[in-house]
């Protein structure tokens, strides 16, 4: 530390010894709890001063830029519900200065950055970050944080213990700015691909968001659930082999003979007359319409005697083994019901 530095008045601890970020980035209320007036902080901030001010009411301790670590505290810093005093939050119990941010959280880019997506630009060459908070909320976007509103707060996710939109949401919060059909693709390709949402999540929140009238992003949706079901097709026909299921037929039609179509089906095991069928759909508008259509064609099988299985994306990702006992006990059960009707099984 250069001995010519002017030594700043706060002193939670020396500069030297400011090693966690809770230390080097503070709010102006914080600053004034610890006996440093706006003005003392103000002339810390000089040209060539030691200190410097991030946001509005946010300063970091030492000069230089800040790291990616000290831009996301200091952005939450600034959106975070002020309470009493103007520090950000109670402090924790375990330890006096270090702030828990209340009602406000990462989103966007550097949400899905910290989630761990590779698609997204590193947190250092973001020149904003994206934070949530209530609609309610009176505050401006400022420097280089963004202000995105919401009349829902989402429970947020810890993220090397920061508050961080979850996926879905912090993806219809990127989507919003983004007018690259390839970048949004690939956003939404990496969350489910890689594993972190299902489909029908990101769809409703970009319904929600009010994104399903703008082309590309429909486009990438489209791909967004073909990619979808084939990778719960994948987790069918792993269902099938690992808990040794008898091999059903793939991807059928049923029709009755000479008579109208029945419907799809993606497994069948016509000597127990039980399907199985993905639900697949995506929250649109037309859901409630869509949803009858699989009532109907499950009453109209049911009627004739076959057992049909609905299974969820996220049933087969969370509990394939528990999906397994479902269709087992139905294919066991079979022998205690009339038969079937007689039907006609056709390739899809």
């Amino acid at each position: 530390m250069n001995h010519n530095t002017p030594v700043p008045p706060l002193s939670p601890r020396p500069l030297r010894h400011l090693a966690e970020v809770h230390r080097r980035v503070m709010t102006a209320g914080r600053l004034r709890a610890q006996g440093v007036s706006v003005a003392e902080a103000n002339e810390q901030c000089r040209p060539g001063g030691p200190w410097q001010q991030l946001l509005p009411g946010v300063f970091l301790l030492h000069p230089g830029p800040p790291t990616s670590e000290e831009r996301l505290h200091a952005v939450l810093m600034y959106a975070a519900r002020e309470r009493g005093t103007g520090v950000p939050s109670q402090p924790g119990a375990e330890d006096p200065h270090r702030p828990v941010y209340a009602e406000a959280m990462i989103t966007g880019l550097a949400a899905l950055t910290l989630h761990g997506f590779s698609s997204t630009p590193p947190l250092l060459s973001l020149d904003r970050i994206d934070v949530l908070v209530p609609r309610m909320r009176r505050l401006r976007s400022a420097g280089g944080a963004r202000i995105v509103r919401t009349s829902a707060l989402p429970a947020p996710e810890q993220v090397t213990g920061l508050p961080v939109a979850p996926v879905p949401r912090a993806l219809a919060d990127a989507v919003t700015e983004l007018t690259d059909a390839g970048a949004v693709r690939r956003l939404l390709t990496e969350a489910v691909r890689g594993g972190h949402c299902e489909p029908a999540a990101v769809v409703r929140e970009l319904s929600n968001a009010k994104l399903l009238s703008r082309p590309h992003v429909v486009d990438a949706v489209d791909s967004l659930l073909a990619e979808g079901r084939a990778i719960a097709e994948d987790r069918l026909y792993r269902m099938v082999r690992e808990y040794g299921l008898p091999d059903p037929v793939w991807n059928v039609d049923l029709r009755l003979p000479g008579g109208p179509h029945l419907g799809g089906l993606d497994a069948y095991w016509p000597d127990q007359a039980v399907a199985v069928e993905l639900d697949t759909r995506a929250p649109r508008q037309d859901e409630d319409a869509l949803w009858s259509e699989y009532a109907r064609k499950r009453e109209h099988l049911e009627r004739l005697g076959i057992t049909v299985v609905h299974i969820t994306p996220r049933k087969l990702r969370d509990a394939m083994e528990q999906q397994a006992t479902v269709v087992r006990t139905a294919l066991m059960a079979s022998g205690d019901r009339d038969p079937a009707a007689y039907v006609v099984v056709l390739p899809r």
